[in-house]
């Protein structure tokens, strides 16, 4: 499914469409519709841990979210893939939010003194269960 970039992926400020694909419960590929970079895989953080915050209401109206109606909207963090997927690391700091009612999407830059349990860059492993 496509998306109109409301608020723009820190250091992508030029792309203005996405297109989302689902991998499975957990991972998500996003990719720039008019070019060929950049691509993102993205995790889905409430697989993963508990995670909420406060959607800023400026990206509220630029995503028309409606706090009287249950708005179909996805939350995903960008999630940097390395060979050894445990070295992974997770972005918590800057959800994306998309929201499917009106498929537009933005990205929202937590408050680092507001929300200190989240990282940039939190390596995956810590949230992978151990195999016996």
């Amino acid at each position: 499914m496509e998306f109109e970039v409301k608020s723009p992926i820190l250091g992508f400020e030029n792309v203005t469409k996405v297109k989302l694909e689902k991998i499975d419960d957990i991972f998500m590929k996003l990719t720039n519709s008019n070019a060929q970079t950049p691509s993102f895989t993205l995790v889905n953080p409430f697989a993963l841990r508990e995670y909420s915050f406060e959607i800023p209401t400026a990206l509220q109206v630029l995503l028309e979210l409606d706090e009287n109606k249950s708005n179909n909207i996805l939350i995903a963090n960008i999630m940097v893939v390395y060979k050894d997927i445990k070295d992974s690391t997770i972005n918590f700091r800057a959800p994306l939010v998309f929201n499917f009612d009106n498929q537009t999407m933005a990205q929202v830059v937590l408050d680092i003194m507001q929300y200190q349990e989240y990282g940039i860059a939190e390596p995956i492993s810590s949230f992978l269960k151990e195999e016996k």
